[in-house]
């Protein structure tokens, strides 16, 4: 029996990229459902998962409605220990933890102003000094979990985790917007945006167009430089 995952537009939502990645890279059986998350119809299409509002949404093969990105992480990882979501060893899975629930609850002046998108890179977008204190913030966290894993590149804790997960939005960010970052960082980032599940999320996203863009911006753009 599959788990049936609820997500909006592949193109913009970055929740439920991190919610369908939980399921795909680690090879748990799914359904997609699609929800109306700018069409106007997202209220009815989870009407009957309530009170689970926003995406993702997942419920599990026995009934069980889970709402909340980290939530639904959890819940798999304990229902699949076998599959590996978070690292093996403690002090890297603690850490792990602790780089998920900082992106839960965090990084607010890079989601407001720079919201995903997988269309194209922008030129000449103006970083403010709110959103390069939260990039300086992303690559602390950065740095110290690749401190505790010994890991000087690649995935944060050698092999590919929930903690990199939860960080393929942020990294659609910082390319899409050219964000000023550190060679290594944009490195990881080219990294989790180059992996054949994005990819293919992304060739789906163009599948479906939007009159006016979701959060266009007037500035010059070039071709998305992945994929």
């Amino acid at each position: 029996m599959a788990y049936e995952i609820y997500i909006g537009d592949r193109m913009f939502s970055s929740w439920s990229l991190r919610g369908w990645l939980m399921l795909e890279k680690f090879s748990l059986p799914h359904t997609v459902h699609m929800v109306g998350l700018y069409s106007g119809t997202m209220a009815s299409d989870m009407a009957h998962l309530a009170p689970a509002r926003l995406v993702p949404a997942l419920r599990t093969p026995e009934g069980t409605v889970v709402g909340e990105s980290l939530a639904i992480a959890e819940t798999l990882a304990e229902r699949h220990p076998e599959a590996g979501l978070w690292p093996s060893d403690p002090a890297h899975r603690a850490t792990a933890r602790w780089l998920a629930a900082e992106m839960v609850g965090g990084f607010s002046a890079l989601r407001g102003e720079c919201p995903m998108q997988l269309a194209h890179m922008y030129e000449g977008f103006e970083v403010s000094a709110a959103v390069k204190a939260d990039l300086a913030r992303i690559e602390d966290l950065f740095a110290h979990a690749r401190a505790i894993s010994g890991q000087a590149k690649g995935y944060l804790f050698g092999s590919y985790s929930l903690a990199d997960v939860f960080y393929t939005p942020v990294a659609a960010r910082i390319m899409g917007y050219g964000l000023p970052v550190s060679a290594e960082t944009r490195s990881y980032c080219k990294l989790l945006l180059s992996d054949p599940a994005v990819l293919r999320w992304q060739e789906q996203a163009h599948e479906v167009s939007y009159d006016p863009e979701p959060y266009a911006l007037d500035l010059p753009r070039r071709p998305w430089p992945l994929g």
